[in-house]
Order: structure tokens, then C-alpha cells, then sequence
């Protein structure tokens, strides 16, 4: 089912915030995950994959074989989260080329806690990319992707297929499936809360008269 485009309404704070209230504490990414380009918003239905660090190729080793399975496969909306274990420097797991094929296929973004390269074509694209870092490196020899839709751990949160993530200038949130619906609906009255603490604050109320009335900040 594709995933409503919330990109312009929602943002990071406000869905860590209910996040917090039901329990989920750690679903925001580590500051490092940074935005390609800050003022492009990403929101969509994720589906992971999994690297693991290479010495080297291996003799008869496809090095792209399960990456380019799941890069093919990706449907409008989808956001390719790609687990590195940490920045790692060697594993540049993005590039241009990815870009353009998951584009194409109506992919709403990429995440990522390695590296990735070809940015300035990337941002020209306008293609929401948050990432790790920048290298100039081919991931083949160097990292492989052993696994896709499966449990990865990514920026420091567990991440699952079927799970929406949201990224922003402020980071990346990863919302668990099983909770987005209710997660959504609540962030939704709590910005049309927020709207109302900031009129009131605009016209002079004082933040201790407004949290009174509102329980806001």
C-alpha cells in the first residue's frame, strides 16, 4: 500500500516526541545519519539491507548480486535503509547510479549509516539521501550487502521492512510498523496543538500560560 506524502507536514521532532510518549525511546538515529540536502524532506515505507565489511573480493563472489536484487525491487515510496555497522570508512554502499534506478522506480530516499559518493550529482537530482559520510570509494572489495528485508540495526536503531522512517535537517526517526498508524494520527493533533501554542506565544502569552492551557512546548 503506498504511503501517503507527509514529507511537507510532518517533521522529526514532533514524531520523536510521540515516539517517546508510547514507550519507543530510541528510534531517533545517531546525529552522524546527516541529510544530503537539509531542505529535502524524506518520508516512506522502508526496506533494509544489510553490509558487512570485505577485505578484498572473494573469488567467485557476485559483489552486487543481493544489493542490486533489492535496489530492482523497490516500489513508490519505499526508502532503501542500508545498515554499515556505523560510518564505517570503507563502506560506501550510494552512489549515482543507485540513485538514478531507485528514482525511477518511484523510491522516495535512501538512508544509510556508511558512505556515499557521487553527491554533487546526487543533489541535482534532488533525491533525499542521508548518509554517514562522504568517499570517493566502490564499495566492491570493500563491503557487500549480505542480506535484504531483514532486521538491521542502522544509526543505532532497529530498523525492519515495513517500517516508515522520516528524515529532516534534524535527523532521522524510524517509526515501528506495528505502531505507524496511531503514531501518525498523533502527530497530527499534536502539530495542530503546537499551532496554537505558537499563535498564542506570538500574541504575548507567556510559555508558563500557555503549557498551563496546552501542556505543550
Amino acid at each position: 500500500m503506498p504511503v501517503p506524502d507527509l514529507s511537507k507536514t510532518l517533521y522529526t521532532a514532533v514524531l520523536s516526541d510521540v515516539l517517546d510518549s508510547l514507550g519507543h525511546r530510541h528510534q531517533a538515529m545517531l546525529s552522524s545519519i546527516r541529510p544530503l540536502d537539509p531542505d529535502i524532506p524524506l518520508f516512506g515505507r522502508v526496506r533494509t539491507g544489510l553490509f558487512e565489511p570485505r577485505d578484498g573480493e572473494r573469488p567467485g563472489e557476485h559483489p552486487y548480486d543481493i544489493e542490486i536484487a533489492l535496489i530492482d525491487d523497490l516500489k513508490p515510496g519505499d526508502v532503501a535503509v542500508l545498515a554499515c555497522g556505523g560510518a564505517a570508512e570503507t563502506i560506501v554502499p550510494w552512489g549515482e547510479l543507485l540513485t538514478t534506478a531507485a528514482r525511477a522506480r518511484g523510491a522516495a530516499g535512501a538512508v544509510m549509516d556508511g558512505l556515499m559518493r557521487d553527491a554533487r550529482t546526487i543533489a541535482r537530482m534532488q533525491f533525499p539521501v542521508f548518509h554517514g559520510g562522504y568517499r570517493p570509494l566502490d564499495s566492491k572489495g570493500r563491503g557487500k550487502m549480505v542480506a535484504r528485508d531483514t532486521e538491521v540495526v542502522c544509526g543505532g536503531v532497529t530498523v525492519r521492512s515495513g517500517d516508515l522512517v522520516f528524515g529532516d535537517r534534524d535527523g532521522v526517526v524510524v517509526i515501528p510498523q506495528a505502531i505507524s498508524e496511531k503514531v501518525i494520527a498523533s502527530a497530527m493533533e499534536k502539530i495542530e496543538s503546537e499551532n496554537v501554542t505558537r499563535t498564542e506565544l506570538q500574541d504575548g502569552a507567556t510559555l508558563a500560560e500557555v503549557y498551563a492551557r496546552h501542556g505543550t512546548l
